[in-house]
């Protein structure tokens, strides 16, 4: 990410994600054990297989919000530096890790500051993160180079790109969204936010729509950066899932096999970071 586009993404992020937001709510991995235990288990792994491979583990985890799965990383025993966008999310941290000097945390407001840094890494983590950057594929592309040979990369919990889905899929995945919303008091405001994306319209001075730019740009192109990925490792898996905000809704969607959302694993990256 950069320029000013970006750095008036941040503000309006902060905005959305300011001192006493709670994360939990609106963020299906966060509140539904199931699947938080599903992706927490794919990070362990992955952490592990590094410790398998070298004997230690370095792991760059950008967007960690307020640390939900940077304490699962952290218990493993990794090296874990964590970029932040937000302020008050980062002052959160730095309270809930002052005691484990093995994390280390750094401001990033324009999401630049991981590639000012001249640190390498054997795992990089993105947990709902690539959805709210607009060029996700350049920066995927872009943090791969901090990756060094024989690491991994893995993101999760982004929309799966809307045109690869039916219309079925789309009005399901909608109407479970409203659903929830009915429960948080806040219908009008959800349905009024819908209706201007649906009309593609993108309001840059609107919190809202900028902390969930992805509905506008029609989800994240997951087959895209599964090409994107296959150049730099030996073996990615995409793995697609359902994921919505209301637990009895998430329990029926799972039964059916829908699938709404996307996780990628990558491991074995060729060749040297740099």
């Amino acid at each position: 990410m950069s320029g000013a586009h970006d750095a008036s993404m941040a503000t309006l992020q902060e905005q959305r994600h300011g001192r006493g937001f709670d994360y939990e709510p609106g963020s299906p991995h966060l509140r539904h054990p199931r699947l938080r235990h599903e992706i927490t288990e794919r990070i362990r792994s992955l952490v592990a297989e590094q410790f398998a491979r070298t004997g230690s583990c370095r792991v760059l985890e950008v967007g960690a919000g307020h640390g939900s799965f940077t304490d699962h990383i952290a218990a493993t025993g990794a090296e874990v530096t964590v970029t932040e966008m937000s302020r008050p999310s980062l002052d959160l941290l730095e309270r809930r890790f002052a005691w484990n000097k093995k994390v280390t945390l750094l401001y990033d407001p324009d999401g630049e500051r991981v590639f000012s840094e001249p640190a390498t890494f054997d795992l990089v983590l993105c947990v709902s993160v690539l959805h709210h950057i607009p060029d996700y594929l350049g920066f995927v592309d872009r943090v791969c180079d901090r990756i060094d040979e024989g690491g991994a990369f893995a993101s999760f919990q982004d929309p799966i790109w809307y045109p690869r889905r039916s219309r079925l899929n789309l009005g399901a995945d909608r109407w479970a969204y409203y659903a929830w919303r009915v429960g948080q008091r806040n219908l009008w405001h959800g349905a009024a936010t819908r209706v201007r994306r649906a009309r593609g319209v993108l309001d840059e001075t609107n919190a809202a729509d900028m902390a969930e730019y992805h509905v506008v740009r029609q989800g994240v192109d997951d087959e895209a950066l599964a090409d994107l990925l296959r150049g730099r490792f030996d073996d990615v898996e995409v793995w697609r899932y359902w994921s919505t905000q209301l637990p009895a809704l998430q329990a029926v969607g799972s039964r059916t096999g829908a699938r709404t959302t996307f996780g990628l694993v990558s491991r074995h990256r060729r060749g040297t970071a740099g």
